[in-house]
């Protein structure tokens, strides 16, 4: 069975409180709950993680060798200057996909660029909580799993 982590970095415990007009009115739990509801439809497994701290992302990156077929991946602000996330993603080889809730060549220049996508298998940003649902599926199709 495939097993997907999707992980989430800084500030993205608030979403549905910060920034609306950017992040919109779903929370984190809203968000968890349609990653299910398309898992479940799916039959892929999910768990999700979120830290504002650098050092625990990459903890769990590490911790996810042998543990997850594809990862999900929002560092937040990290996106754009952590070099340690890009290469604990390198190191762990499992297909990783960037998402972002926002479209961030919309936003500020220094939002317009990511370190950590040049680890990833690709990068999908700008359709909201639903980012994530195609990084899933981009995840499967990646692996060979064609969805109908």
């Amino acid at each position: 069975m495939e097993k997907i982590l999707v992980l989430n970095g800084p500030n993205l415990n608030l979403i549905g409180y910060r920034e609306k007009q950017i992040y919109g009115n779903k929370t984190m739990d809203d968000l968890k709950e349609l990653i299910k509801n398309e898992c479940g439809k799916l039959g892929v497994s999910v768990d999700f993680f979120q830290s504002n701290h650098e050092g625990s992302i990459i903890d769990k990156l590490h911790q996810s060798i042998d543990g997850y077929t594809g990862i999900v991946i929002n560092p937040g602000a990290y996106t754009h200057y952590s070099y340690a996330i890009y290469d604990a993603i390198r190191s762990i080889k499992i297909p990783t996909v960037e998402v972002h809730i926002s479209n961030t060549y919309d936003r500020e220049e220094f939002r317009q660029k990511s370190v950590t996508a040049r680890a990833c298998i690709g990068h999908i940003c700008g359709f909201g909580l639903y980012s994530y649902i195609l990084g899933i599926y981009a995840i499967l199709n990646h692996r060979g799993r064609h969805l109908k």
